[in-house]
Formats: C-alpha cells, structure tokens, sequence
C-alpha cells in the first residue's frame, strides 16, 4: 500500500478512468457547522490519494473537475454525508455516485450491520482499524495513523462495491439501487437546507 499526501489539490497528474473510491474527513458531523479537511481517493489497486485541503480558500480545480466529471463513478460508503460536504465546502455536485451502504442495505438483508468495518470484514476479508475515527483532522501535520485510517477507508471500496453488485443482480435490485444512488444530490440538498432530520415522505 502506498499513501500520497498532497497540500491542497490532486496533482493535474494522478489521473482515475472509470471509477474512482471517495471518503472524507471532517471536524464533525454537522456539514453546516464542521469543515471539511481531507479527501481520500483510490483506483483500487492498492494506492491512496490524500488530499489535505486549504480551509481557508478550499481552491482546488483538480479535485473538484474529478468529482463533477460524468465519466467517472464516485464510490462512497454513506455518499449521503460525503455528497453534501463536498457540496457545502468545494462547491460541486458529485456526479455519478455509488454507495456502499445503500447497497448493503439492499443486497445484505440478512444483517442490520452496514457499517464500513462489518462490509469490509466480510466481503473484503479485511479488518480495518478504526481507533484515529475521532482524530482532530484539522492538524496541520497528521500523524501516520491518521493516514493510515484516513487511506483505509478507500482501499477496499472497488473489492465491496463488486461482490455487492453480485448480490443485488441476484437479487433483482441492481435498478432500485441505482435509483437511490441518483436521488443523493437531491437527499443532500435536503440535508444542506435543514430537513436532515425531518422526513418529507410521511403523512
């Protein structure tokens, strides 16, 4: 595993094609309240991109072309959060969208556990290490467990995304889950605009 730290943008030379594992790291939960810090991205094979953003300026032209750029597929696990603070902080709409976690909701109906830890030990056959979880991300020199969890957190988003599309061609629900991943931005408007709590489908 190879982790590369970048000061503020993706370089114009790291280059992702067809899909592209997204994670975040932030002061809080609160995308209104809790800046955003770190965006981790990964081809898959093995390497991670970390990008520790200027929380002054949040100017990075490369990170957020590779997150609005239709022909790459942004795998997340809970887009619904990662969606919205990349909205609220760069400014863009991530566009596509795949997540992890709807789809273990759809496809592992067997199981209430859809967490990243309980998704990758069993579909993965990884442990992941989950003690830098509640790390003050904004540090300006972060440890190498915190690079070490902040890169975790993508690794194994290809390998799961895989064996859950698997599981939801099986099961007949590769078209709804696609319907959820598309109402995200939507689901993340909503968020940024105060109804994260408030469900506006019930009576």
């Amino acid at each position: 595993m190879a982790i590369h730290l970048h000061k503020g943008d993706l370089p114009s030379d790291v280059k992702f094609e067809g899909s592209v594992a997204v994670d975040t790291e932030t002061l809080g939960l609160n995308p209104v309240r809790d800046k955003l810090c770190l965006v981790q991205l990964s081809d898959g094979n093995g390497d991670a991109h970390i990008v520790q953003l200027d929380r002054n300026t949040y100017d990075a032209p490369n990170l957020k072309a590779l997150m609005e750029d239709k022909n790459i597929t942004k795998i997340f696990h809970y887009a619904r959060f990662d969606v919205a603070i990349t909205k609220a902080y760069l400014g863009v709409d991530c566009t596509p969208v795949y997540c992890t976690k709807i789809a273990s909701r759809l496809a592992r109906t067997y199981t209430d556990r859809h967490g990243l830890k309980d998704v990758c030990r069993e579909l993965a056959g990884v442990t992941l290490d989950k003690q830098q979880q509640s790390s003050d991300w904004g540090l300006n020199e972060l440890s190498q467990d915190q690079l070490n969890y902040a890169a975790s957190d993508v690794l194994y988003l290809h390998t799961v995304k895989e064996k859950l599309d698997t599981m939801l061609e099986r099961e007949g629900r590769t078209v709804l889950a696609q319907e959820c991943f598309n109402f995200l931005s939507t689901r993340a408007a909503l968020d940024l605009q105060g109804w994260d709590e408030f469900d506006i489908f019930q009576h």
